[in-house]
């Protein structure tokens, strides 16, 4: 085994960190049939201690995922139902006056754990979405002016259902920043619909699911990640990605510099988990849509002439050179 340069990140550790990701892959695929790519791409956020937005139609598996990933996991683990009436304070924690104590204490709330589930996050109101920004992206929370330093690792995992307008409210521009990936499960095809079936016959499989990685370890290997190595030409082609799309007309908003460090970061985990130890131009081409898309806003006139935000990224992919020789 070639011996990796000081301070670069050895076979060996690539080894394990794709190790790990492979025994949650496996663990949560007993529970969600057919979506081996999706799941995968789940990993690489875990990895980055990212958080996940699971986008789809009602009765897809979003929930069952989300709960079968924390599982794998040795975290601790909330969920936490959004709906109209959620406010901040249900979910932060409140300051409270202990009359036995004579003293006031803090109660944290449920957002105070390693792994979060936000079920239906676009059900709350903009008030209670905003409670989570702080907590997603400095990992801290301040209640009536003490401040809580998050466990870590802290991920946050929420689903909404984006054909559900009624009662809904849709996620701010700077919320949807703070989410590293945005993944769609998508429809089963027959035989991985009749499959589903099978195994949710006699018992829910999830039920039975048991951590597979600790918390310390994925701290580990998350940390492990900053030494992989990226070949400059390879960080600058996707600096250019996120830069073509500021330039795009079609876009009123294009991504922004979290986004380019958001795919820079992915595209060295999706290389990990593929076993590499180095950065190719097509783990930057899988990570761009999952990482980018759901931070660009079309312009009125593209949405006009019927114009797609994936389409246009796709435009961009193509367009952009590709590094040849990195």
């Amino acid at each position: 085994m070639t011996q990796a340069p000081a301070g670069r990140l050895s076979e060996a550790d690539v080894s394990r960190i794709k190790q790990a990701a492979d025994s949650i892959q496996a663990n949560v695929e007993r529970v969600i049939v057919g979506k081996s790519d999706v799941v995968r791409f789940a990993m690489v956020a875990l990895l980055c201690e990212g958080h996940i937005l699971l986008e789809d139609v009602p009765g897809i598996g979003k929930t069952t995922m989300a709960k079968a990933i924390a599982r794998s996991l040795g975290c601790e683990f909330r969920r936490i139902q959004f709906t109209p009436d959620l406010m901040p304070a249900d979910i932060t924690g409140i300051q409270f006056y202990n009359q036995r104590s004579g003293e006031f204490e803090f109660r944290p709330g449920p957002l105070i754990s390693q792994v979060v589930l936000a079920d239906e996050i676009n059900r709350a109101t903009p008030r209670t979405q905003s409670a989570l920004l702080e907590a997603m992206e400095e990992r801290q929370l301040t209640v009536e002016g003490q401040t809580t330093i998050l466990p870590r690792p802290f991920i946050v995992m929420a689903t909404q259902n984006p054909v559900e307008l009624e009662g809904t409210f849709p996620l701010p521009e700077a919320q949807l920043d703070r989410f590293l990936l945005r993944l769609k499960l998508g429809y089963p095809d027959e035989a991985e619909e009749d499959q589903v079936l099978e195994r949710y016959e006699m018992s829910n499989p999830l039920d039975t699911l048991q951590p597979v990685i600790s918390d310390t370890e994925l701290m580990q290997h998350a940390a492990a990640l900053g030494r992989l190595h990226v070949d400059p030409a390879i960080r600058r082609y996707a600096v250019k990605i996120t830069r073509a799309t500021r330039d795009e007309g079609a876009f009123e908003l294009g991504a922004s510099p979290r986004a380019s460090l958001a795919l820079f970061r992915a595209s060295r985990a999706y290389a990990a988990t593929a076993g590499r130890d180095y950065v190719l131009p097509d783990d930057v081409k899988a990570m761009a849509p999952h990482v980018i898309e759901h931070r660009l806003i079309l312009s009125t006139r593209a949405r006009l002439r019927g114009r797609d935000t994936s389409d246009v990224l796709t435009e961009i992919l193509e367009r952009v050179p590709v590094p040849v020789e990195v």
